[in-house]
């Protein structure tokens, strides 16, 4: 079995803050008739006021896609006047534009905003932050290795450990989760600006193959 090089082991670790540029949000509304597939943005009286209301802001048509349709009947008997919920997804692409959207939402009787996906540009600082985490290393590896008097070989081993770290969702928005549509009617406004963010963390552990210590 071959034995292992000489080697010296070091760890670095990178952490970069970075913000969503845009948001999905996931809307149930109830409506009182059922009626299914795209139709439903224009027929459904409860979802078209709610498309008419975001619109009507500017947002574009082909920002809000329905996902889904679940029926409500009491009898157990489909019929046309059934009611149902529907759940439709809002993508936000300006997140200067989030409150408003927010603010829309909740005039609705009807809506409930049920939960956000914050995206964000995380592929880049990914890349960055290992990048940024194999220079810190490499520079570490060569001040160990001048001081224990042995050459930098070459990399024997190399792990790398990624994951992101998200802050919880902000108390005014768990607030509005949670509350009623009676509750909502007698609010203030929920005109904020709210931004999100997470953090991306990188952790590296990298032996090096040295020279014979004690042979320069």
């Amino acid at each position: 079995m071959e034995s292992k090089p000489d080697t010296i082991k070091v760890s670095a670790n990178y952490r970069e803050e970075i913000y969503a540029n845009h948001a999905n949000l996931f809307v149930t509304v109830k409506g009182s008739s059922l009626i299914s597939g795209n139709e439903a943005m224009q027929k459904a009286k409860e979802v078209n006021q709610l498309v008419e209301a975001l619109t009507g802001f500017g947002l574009s048509p082909d920002a809000v896609h329905l996902q889904g349709v679940r029926i409500e009947t009491a009898s157990g008997a489909l019929l046309k006047s059934s009611s149902a919920i529907y759940h439709l997804k809002i993508r936000c692409e300006k997140l200067d534009q989030l409150a408003a959207l927010l603010d829309i939402i909740a005039s609705q009787k009807n809506a409930t905003l049920e939960r956000i996906e914050w995206k964000y540009p995380e592929e880049s600082a990914r890349e960055h932050g290992l990048e940024a985490a194999i220079a810190q290393a490499k520079g570490k590896a060569n001040k160990v290795a001048a001081a224990l008097g042995v050459k930098l070989l070459g990399v024997y081993d190399f792990i790398e450990n990624a994951y992101d770290e998200e802050r919880p969702v902000p108390m005014p928005m768990q607030a509005m989760m949670m509350k009623s549509r009676a509750e909502m009617a007698d609010a203030p406004s929920l005109e904020m600006d709210i931004q999100h963010s997470k953090t991306i963390h990188v952790n590296l552990e990298v032996w090096y193959r040295v020279s014979e210590f004690g042979n320069t």
